[in-house]
């Protein structure tokens, strides 16, 4: 059974995680989030002539057809998509953030070492482990 004071001490220790974890943002500031080996669907208003894809590493854009982007998360970190019509004009200008899916991931912390495990759908070890940094 855990005492009043250590389990107050484990809730802020979570919460600043869990804020720490969703990384910096501005107000206003929209971001495709893409999980890391998944595919979201983008769907235009209007026909798309140009793709950019700020690092390729990071996101890959596939055009499925005239009005629809597939964007595949390849590696965790952030990139940008820039879609431009056929007269130069940005349809979309975003900022992309590749991440691992929160809700199939299982987190083990042993003293400073810290093991994340992707369960989708077999539980292997996370690239991005090791000690835990303050």
């Amino acid at each position: 059974m855990l005492s009043r004071s250590t389990f107050f001490s484990l809730a802020g220790a979570l919460a600043l995680g869990a804020a720490l974890a969703a990384g910096p943002s501005r107000a206003g500031e929209d971001v495709l989030r893409v999980y890391m080996n998944s595919a979201r669907v983008l769907k235009l208003d209007r026909p798309v002539s140009k793709v950019i894809v700020g690092n390729s590493d990071v996101a890959d854009a596939t055009v499925a057809d005239a009005k629809t982007i597939v964007l595949t998360g390849r590696a965790f970190g952030t990139t940008n998509l820039v879609l431009l019509d056929a007269e130069g004009n940005a349809i979309v200008d975003e900022r992309i953030l590749v991440s691992i899916d929160e809700a199939n991931t299982v987190r083990i912390f042993k003293a400073t070492a810290r093991t994340v495990l992707s369960c989708t759908p077999n539980c292997e070890e996370h690239a991005a482990t090791g000690t835990a940094k303050n």
